[in-house]
């Protein structure tokens, strides 16, 4: 197998995965400085509601339009069909945990001047489950394994970061100064 579609799926999870820390550092920062999260702490809308909204409104801004890019790039990077249907599933499936893992990363570091450094080193050890579990299916797909486990450990990945990641970064929220 050629090194570049050997290499091209993990190279596409570290482009999404770039691309959705890019902009966590003003997730909840403007809103910090504007008196915005202070009115939503006082909402009768609960916060960890507002915080999924955000994740939502964050993936689909900066992991939507990389993953409808995916087939384009599978072309360029020489995937045979079988993988690249197995790295969209595989993005699909994980995007929304990096997204909501950031999220929480955001929130703890929203009262801070130039967190994104600090947000980077808090995301990324927490997202390195979703990238071996999405690499992981790939590569399963690329050797002929079943990559049903893989897939099904990253959406399992996923759902726990559904639950507990508005928590999490609500939590972070309300002990912002």
């Amino acid at each position: 197998m050629p090194l570049l579609a050997r290499i091209g799926p993990a190279i596409l999870w570290i482009a999404v995965l770039l691309a959705l820390l890019l902009g966590l550092e003003r997730l909840f920062q403007a809103d910090h400085e504007d008196g915005t999260l202070d009115q939503l702490r006082l909402a009768d809308v609960p916060l960890e509601l507002v915080v999924l909204a955000k994740a939502a409104a964050h993936w689909t801004a900066a992991a939507l339009p990389l993953l409808l890019a995916t087939p384009l790039a599978g072309v360029l990077l020489n995937l045979s069909p079988a993988v690249l249907a197995v790295t969209v599933a595989s993005l699909l499936a994980g995007t929304p945990a990096l997204a909501l893992v950031g999220t929480v990363g955001a929130a703890l570091a929203v009262s801070l001047r130039r967190a994104g450094v600090l947000i980077a080193v808090l995301v990324l050890p927490l997202s390195i489950p979703v990238l071996v579990f999405g690499v992981g299916a790939v590569e399963a797909a690329s050797a002929g394994r079943p990559v049903g486990p893989s897939l099904a450990l990253l959406g399992a990945v996923t759902l726990v970061a559904a639950v507990g990641a508005p928590f999490a970064a609500a939590a972070a929220l309300r002990e912002a100064d």
